[in-house]
């Protein structure tokens, strides 16, 4: 059964095995979920279920949100988001779904929104390396060579500065070390993208 469910980041711990060696692992809150609406190839040409997660105050919500989050019977939510995994045609409109859908050793997908790091240069952005820094040179960070005189501008994909992060980023096969219901907490091996409080999404690993 394909398996998914939306967290925010709280950060990096560590915890021990029973042979006593250390593991890092992020932490990551997962109140329960409820499912607001299914998607079928029928009705919407695709299958997916859409998720919200964390409570929203009734005011800040408008009256075609209101309506949609009523037909679930749950309260405003403040993230949705679709998961389009195969066989999740088995949750139901209210279902709520929390961390005990994964158990120890599963392996996991986590998706999340990348650090930004403002507008950087070729050598931070692209790991591009320094020119001489002796013998008279001038030319220490530079982008380098624009390419070749006769098309007379610059091909499409030479690298440049610009803004760096903030991107959607994926990483895949990642171990869940521990679940704990009481807490609504999953701790993953390893680090996830993103800031702490930022928002995840947990998917059972597809190449696994």
């Amino acid at each position: 059964m394909a398996k998914g469910i939306l967290g925010r980041k709280v950060g990096m711990t560590q915890v021990f095995d029973e042979f006593g060696k250390m593991i890092p692992v992020t932490v990551i809150s997962v109140e329960p979920n409820v499912v607001l609406q299914k998607k079928t190839i029928e009705t919407d040409g695709y299958s997916a279920v859409q998720l919200g997660f964390m409570d929203k105050r009734a005011n800040l919500v408008k009256k075609p949100m209101t309506g949609h989050f009523a037909k679930s019977g749950t309260t405003p939510k403040r993230y949705i988001k679709e998961i389009r995994l195969s066989g999740m045609e088995e949750y139901e409109v209210g279902q709520e779904v929390d961390c005990n859908i994964f158990t120890a050793g599963d392996y996991v997908d986590v998706t999340g929104t990348s650090k930004g790091k403002g507008y950087q240069g070729n050598i931070k952005r692209h790991n591009q390396k320094t020119g001489f820094k002796t013998h008279g040179s001038k030319y220490h960070r530079g982008v380098g060579s624009m390419g070749i005189i006769a098309p007379n501008h610059i091909r499409k994909g030479k690298n440049m500065p610009g803004r760096m992060g903030h991107e959607t980023v994926t990483i895949q096969n990642l171990v869940v070390v521990r679940t704990d219901r009481e807490k609504n907490v999953l701790l993953i091996r390893g680090n996830v993208p993103g800031p702490n409080r930022s928002l995840v999404i947990v998917r059972n690993a597809i190449k696994k």
